[in-house]
């Protein structure tokens, strides 16, 4: 969703780092907390499909629990939604679930004390496995448990415009932009021909969540399914990640991307030719003749070999909450096979779920256009969930921006800086 990009500032990144550090880890005298029920707070994205669906889901739990209500509500105003947890957090003021969990802050949280571990709950590792399979790999801590649950994402792939597509004399039903070298010849010839101003327009701005939305998907795709860091070591100097970033530069540099932030949304008012996005768009892109490939690979790849980025959002329980276990009987009604199937109803995301695409496969039938994000879905590399996740991003992207945005020195040299001090960070508990 558009208001996924909302996200933690250098500032508070630096606060709530402060903070982590004079906390303890989580985890002790939680045993009473996790057998105890009754009601319980919840709080979920103020985007209206998911308020749409959460209000249901409560409506739904409620009935049937006239001991363990739930009360609800949306995210409360802040920055973003990740000041406003951390703050809570430090305040002892959080609810017990919130459905919009950024995975990438989850090593933070947990470090701040703030995170309860749902590996501790009799079933809850392999209920979480159970439901999404090897994709929950990913979503473990360093310790090898979950502190969050793998709930929904927005697998991103590349939406072009059919009608500036055939203006380029490009196939607007069939482009092949498979490769590096096909991709930006397509480019080319949509800025040359004066179809379009800019071929796509990625965000150009330096905050720490940009690179999920141009580099990490190449690199997920380019690497078949790894994302920056793998085994605790950057990776961003490996070739295929240098190959990467150097499409990215050859792409600003010939200006089919614009290098200054636009005010409004490039790809709806057919200023880009191709955005990068995931199934959320089809409703709100529903005036432009859209068509949707897989990202690009140097050489190419088949659909269905490709990995991407999947810009997924968590449910979190915190450890402020008393009745645990009544939270943990939410979790698992919430992200049960009825509510994920009313949850892509509603919304079009995807339930973090190994089946999706076999599971909800009348859904697909009756809505052919998620059908390739359904399929998508199952191959996906999120960020990391270390403790300093969000730092090591806004190193990359500082390196991406200098290099790669602004053309001003090598990307080797740049993403060789980087690296050092993602490994830095990396060693930092």
């Amino acid at each position: 969703m558009r208001t996924r990009r909302i996200a933690l500032s250098l500032i508070t990144a630096g606060i709530v780092a402060g903070t982590l550090a004079a906390c303890g880890s989580s985890g002790g005298g939680q045993s009473d907390a996790m057998k105890a029920h009754g009601p319980i707070t919840i709080w979920y994205s103020n985007n209206p499909q998911e308020v749409q669906w959460g209000k249901a889901m409560v409506s739904a739990w409620n009935s049937a629990h006239p001991k363990e209500q739930i009360k609800a509500q949306e995210v409360p105003a802040g920055k973003s939604t990740e000041e406003v947890i951390g703050a809570a957090i430090t305040a002892g003021t959080t609810p017990c679930l919130v459905f919009n969990n950024l995975p990438a802050a989850t090593g933070q949280w947990q470090k701040q004390g703030g995170l309860v571990d749902l590996s501790k709950f009799p079933d809850g590792a392999k209920y979480i496995e159970d439901r999404s399979g090897k994709a929950a790999d990913q979503y473990k801590s360093s310790d090898g448990d979950f502190y969050q649950m793998p709930w929904k994402q927005n697998p991103v792939m590349i939406f072009y415009n059919k009608a500036i597509f055939q203006k380029a004399g490009l196939d607007p039903n069939n482009p092949d932009l498979s490769t590096y070298d096909k991709f930006i010849a397509a480019a080319q010839k949509i800025k040359s021909s004066g179809a379009a101003p800019y071929a796509i327009y990625p965000a150009p701005t330096s905050e720490f969540f940009q690179p999920n939305f141009d580099y990490l998907p190449l690199l997920a795709a380019e690497t078949g399914g790894k994302t920056f860091i793998e085994d605790g070591k950057s990776i961003i100097t490996d070739q295929e990640s240098l190959d990467v970033a150097n499409f990215w530069k050859t792409i600003y540099a010939d200006g089919l991307a614009g290098k200054e932030q636009y005010q409004g949304d490039a790809f709806a008012d057919g200023k880009s030719a191709m955005a990068i996005v995931g199934p959320w768009a089809i409703a709100v892109y529903d005036k432009v003749q859209w068509g949707s490939v897989p990202v690009p690979t140097k050489d190419g790849k088949p659909a269905d070999q490709i990995y991407t980025f999947p810009d997924a959002k968590n449910i979190g329980m915190y450890t402020s909450c008393k009745n645990q276990g009544t939270a943990w009987d939410v979790i698992k009604f919430a992200t049960s096979k009825e509510q994920d199937g009313k949850l892509l109803e509603v919304t079009g995301q995807m339930p973090i779920r190994s089946d999706v695409s076999s599971v909800y496969a009348s859904y697909f039938d009756a809505h052919p256009a998620y059908k390739e994000f359904g399929a998508q879905s199952e191959r996906t590399a999120d960020d990391p969930t270390g403790v300093n996740t969000i730092a090591q991003l806004q190193a990359l992207r500082d390196a991406y921006s200098k290099a790669v945005i602004n053309g001003s020195g090598s990307v080797e040299s740049a993403f060789s800086a980087a690296s050092d001090k993602i490994d830095s960070l990396q060693k930092q508990k």
